[in-house]
């Protein structure tokens, strides 16, 4: 982001402007030598958001006519259309680098980096690497006007004869502290190069480029992260002017890209944290088929779920949710679930015990933490199941005859009441029936009121296809890409457990 805002930087160079013509005035009335507008303007034109005031600016003024006399051009007129172009490389920059913040993810990041670099330079392709000088990746090469086969093709070329090689590989032995920073990377005709690798030459026949533009994208705190290239469809090379610009810009873009790159990360390892503390796998048990999916959210929620085996072949199955978000959240999590699969060893055959025990033990433990729980006995011989629930969203059957609601007992989550007890309820799917349990995640992404969201997971239920009605995986598929087609809204964590009974 640039440092001070635009409007007072173009009323400090409007202010300069006006001294500078006064300046010029004064000293034609004296018939003083007028001095140089240039060194004149030095005290009174500081560095604006990193533009370098030597940088030439475009000329504004239209060019003579042939065979007459040049006009004088007023020392004034000058400054001010130098003044001029400054403003608009200012209001230029201060544009893309909006429109750069607005991107949330690294992909989208690099892509509107390549886009607007390629305004700046003048080029119509490019690509962006990004290789992070730490190894911890993600590591990803994304094209602009490039098609996916052609990144390919030009990842064949020798890594040393490109100029993206030369900024992301270090020299081998050299130490770290003594490594210089790296700086962009002009090839202005590569067929006119006679030191040019032949696999190059190829590639850069083949898809029509005939030079390029390489910036670094380095940062003092995360180092190398990656690098940007530009390509020109013939031999060229970007203006000083154009140059300092897209310097500026990539400087930017490399400090928002590592803030993401950072985010990215962050999230990357609250996934698989929160994997790892739920079942690698789900249990065998004859006459039920089991399956599970679970999204976990931007910030890394506590939904859970779990599934066991109990003696004389039951099979306890539970879903529930913290509150919270974050490493504490899954930590709760952990606990909270760990502490279930006890409880459920010694008295699974009665949910709502199961649950009271829970809720003192959170009571106890963590006075400051809620959580919603749903616990189920099951016996897969029989189709029995009696479950309990502790404010969290009643099972939904699906099957052929029907889809419908479970109908549960009222109850406030856990650590809501000084005593929490609820009746259970009995339910007995029909053969070929799934029972779906979720958490409230799969309602709230939605971004729909409360009554809306369940009539929607009713009717994805509902539509179900036939020949996806004996996997409980594909149910719970599809139910995913109907509820939430592009992945909803919000950053709650989603469970699906589904049951098939035989």
């Amino acid at each position: 982001m640039l440092d001070i805002p635009l409007l007072l930087r173009v009323d400090v160079v409007a202010v300069t402007a006006a001294q500078i013509d006064m300046g010029v005035c004064d000293a034609i009335q004296r018939n003083a030598p007028v001095e140089d507008p240039v060194a004149m303007s030095a005290p009174h034109l500081p560095k604006v958001a990193g533009i370098d005031p030597t940088v030439p600016a475009p000329a504004h003024t239209a060019a003579p006519l042939p065979g007459l006399p040049t006009p004088p051009v007023a020392p004034g007129a000058m400054i001010q259309d130098k003044l001029a172009g400054w403003v608009s490389d200012l209001t230029t920059l201060h544009e893309l680098t909006e429109r750069l913040t607005r991107t949330g993810t690294v992909d989208d990041a690099l892509q509107e980096l390549l886009r607007a670099g390629a305004a700046l330079v003048g080029a119509r392709r490019g690509m962006a690497v990004l290789e992070p000088a730490d190894g911890l990746g993600p590591t990803t090469t994304i094209g602009l006007g490039l098609a996916h086969a052609d990144l390919g093709t030009i990842e064949t070329v020798p890594r040393s004869a490109t100029s993206y090689g030369r900024i992301l590989d270090d020299v081998p032995g050299e130490p770290a502290s003594e490594r210089r920073r790296p700086g962009p990377v002009a090839v202005p005709d590569l067929f006119a190069d006679e030191g040019l690798d032949p696999r190059h030459r190829e590639v850069a026949a083949r898809l029509g480029y005939a030079a390029s533009y390489t910036v670094p994208l380095v940062t003092e705190a995360a180092g190398r992260l990656g690098a940007a290239v530009w390509l020109y469809d013939e031999p060229a090379e970007p203006t000083e002017g154009r140059r300092h610009l897209v310097g500026l810009y990539g400087q930017y873009a490399s400090e928002h890209l590592a803030r993401l790159l950072e985010l990215e990360r962050g999230r990357a390892r609250l996934a698989t944290i929160a994997e790892e503390l739920l079942p690698s796998r789900l249990p065998r048990v004859p006459g039920v088929q089991l399956a599970a999916r679970h999204r976990t959210g931007p910030q890394g929620g506590g939904d859970w779920y779990d599934a066991l085996a109990l003696p004389e072949g039951a099979l306890g199955m539970a879903v529930g949710s913290v509150s919270g978000s974050g490493p504490s959240a899954l930590a709760a999590m952990g606990r909270l679930r760990a502490s279930l699969r006890a409880y459920a060893v010694m008295e699974g055959e009665d949910p709502v015990a199961v649950l009271s025990d829970l809720e003192l033990l959170l009571r106890l433990t963590e006075p400051a933490r809620s959580a919603t729980a749903l616990f189920a006995y099951t016996e897969p011989a029989h189709r029995k199941i009696v479950l309990a629930g502790a404010g969290h969203t009643p099972p939904l059957i699906v099957g052929e005859r029907r889809t419908e609601y479970v109908e549960t007992s009222l109850s406030a989550p856990l650590g809501m009441l000084a005593c929490w007890e609820a009746p259970s309820v009995e339910i007995a799917p029909e053969p070929g029936e799934t029972v779906l349990f979720y958490t409230d995640g799969l309602l709230r992404r939605t971004g729909e009121s409360t009554d809306r969201a369940f009539a929607r997971l009713h009717a994805a239920a509902a539509t179900v296809p036939r020949a996806d009605r004996p996997d409980p995986g594909a149910i719970a598929d599809h139910v995913l890409r109907t509820v939430l087609p592009d992945g909803g809204s919000g950053d709650e964590d989603v469970v699906l457990l589904a049951a098939r009974f035989e």
